[in-house]
C-alpha cells in the first residue's frame, strides 16, 4: 500500500482502502460467459483520518459511488481490503458486517428514493434504533425527536411521509437517519447535487456544524468542486476507477499537477468575465466514452499534453504526504 495519502505525523487512520478493485463482468451469448469486465474501481489506495474530510472528485462514471458503496457494504470488492479502526471489513459475511453498521452510514443522492414512501418519518427514524437497540423501546420517541431537532426539523413533521416535504428537508431526514446509528464514518455520496443551490449551502453548513458537534468523519463524494472545496480537508481526484491526484484542498487548488485536475478546475465557473478571456483546458467527449489506453495512462486519449511514454507506461501516483499526482509531467 501507498503512504502518500496521510503525513506520518497524521493520527493512526479511521479507514483504509488497500489496493481496492470492483469490476463488474460484462456478458454475452446463450452460455452467458464473461468476455470483458468493467473496471469501475482498479487498485485505489486511500486512507481517512478521524475528524477529516476527504473530498472525493471526478466525472461522472469514474467510480466515486462505487467506492461509497463498497465501503458500507452495498457492494463486494473484487480484490483489495478495507479496514476500518484496523479490522478488515470486505470480507465479512452480512450476519458479521451487522456489527459494524452502526458505525459505518451512508447518505444518498437522491433523498426521495432512499426513503420508503409508505412509512412516515418517525417509523423511518424508529427502525434502525429498534433493530440495532441504540435506546431502549421507551425512549424511541424522544430519539426520534432529538434526531430532527438536530437537522433542523420540527419534532412535530415526524407523522409526515416523504412526498410532504421538499427536496432539501428529505435530504435532512437522510441525514437524521444516518445520525440514529451514532456512526463514525458517513459517506455522502453527492448529497447536495439533487439540491437547489440556496438549499446546497444549508445541507452543507449542516454537515458541517454536525461534524464538529458529532466528531464525525465524512466521505464527501461529489463532482461539483465548489462543494467540495468547501467541504473537504483533502481532496482525491479519480479516472476511470483510479486516483490520479490527491492532496490537501488549499494545495490541489492552488497548484494542480494531473491535467484531468487543471481541466476540471478550468471547467470551474468564473465570476470575473476578464478572467474568463485566460486559454482554458476543455476536454473532449467525456469519461464513460472516452478511449483509454489498454497499458497506459487511462487519460491518454483526452490529454492535451500525451506523449508515446504516456500511451505505454501507466503513471504511479508520486508526492508526499500533502500533494501526489499520477502524471509523469507533474510539475
Amino acid at each position: 500500500m501507498n503512504n502518500y495519502e496521510a503525513a506520518s505525523s497524521s493520527p493512526a487512520p479511521l479507514l483504509v482502502l488497500d489496493g481496492l478493485k470492483k469490476h463488474y463482468p460484462i456478458r454475452r451469448g446463450l452460455l452467458n460467459r464473461s468476455v470483458n469486465s468493467i473496471k469501475a474501481v482498479d487498485g485505489v489506495d486511500l486512507t481517512i483520518l478521524p475528524g477529516e474530510t476527504l473530498g472525493l472528485v471526478g466525472e461522472s462514471g469514474c467510480g466515486k459511488s462505487t467506492i461509497g458503496r463498497s465501503i458500507v457494504g452495498l457492494e463486494k470488492p473484487t480484490e483489495g481490503r478495507i479496514l476500518f479502526e484496523g479490522t478488515e471489513i470486505s470480507s465479512l459475511s452480512n450476519r458479521e458486517m451487522t456489527d459494524f453498521r452502526s458505525k459505518l452510514q451512508i447518505v444518498f443522492q437522491d433523498p426521495y428514493s432512499s426513503l420508503n414512501p409508505r412509512k412516515s418519518i418517525e417509523d423511518l427514524l424508529a427502525e434502525p434504533l429498534l433493530v440495532h437497540r441504540i435506546v431502549p423501546k421507551n425512549e424511541v420517541s424522544s430519539e426520534v425527536d432529538r434526531l430532527l431537532e438536530i437537522v433542523g426539523l420540527p419534532t412535530t413533521s415526524k407523522h409526515r411521509y416523504p412526498h410532504e416535504f421538499s427536496g432539501g428537508q428529505r435530504q435532512r431526514v437522510g441525514i437524521a437517519r444516518a445520525l440514529s446509528l451514532r456512526p463514525k464514518l458517513i459517506v455522502c455520496d453527492e448529497p447536495v447535487s439533487a439540491l437547489d443551490v440556496s438549499i446546497q449551502a444549508q445541507v452543507m453548513n449542516l454537515l458541517k456544524d454536525l461534524q464538529q458537534e458529532l466528531n464525525l468523519t465524512y466521505l464527501f463524494i461529489a463532482h461539483g468542486l465548489g462543494a467540495v472545496k468547501y467541504m473537504s480537508d483533502r481532496i482525491a481526484v479519480m479516472y476511470l476507477g483510479k486516483i490520479v491526484e490527491i492532496g490537501t484542498a488549499e494545495e490541489l487548488f492552488r497548484n494542480p499537477k494531473h491535467p484531468y485536475t487543471k481541466a476540471l478546475l478550468d471547467a470551474f465557473p468564473i465570476a470575473n468575465p476578464r478572467l474568463r478571456l485566460n486559454a482554458r483546458t476543455v476536454l473532449q467527449d467525456d469519461a464513460i466514452n472516452a478511449n483509454p489506453s489498454s497499458h497506459g495512462c487511462r487519460f491518454y486519449s483526452r490529454c492535451p499534453v500525451a506523449t508515446a511514454q504516456c500511451r505505454e507506461q501507466e503513471p504511479e501516483l508520486i508526492g508526499d504526504g500533502d500533494h501526489a499526482s499520477a502524471c509523469f509531467f507533474s510539475n
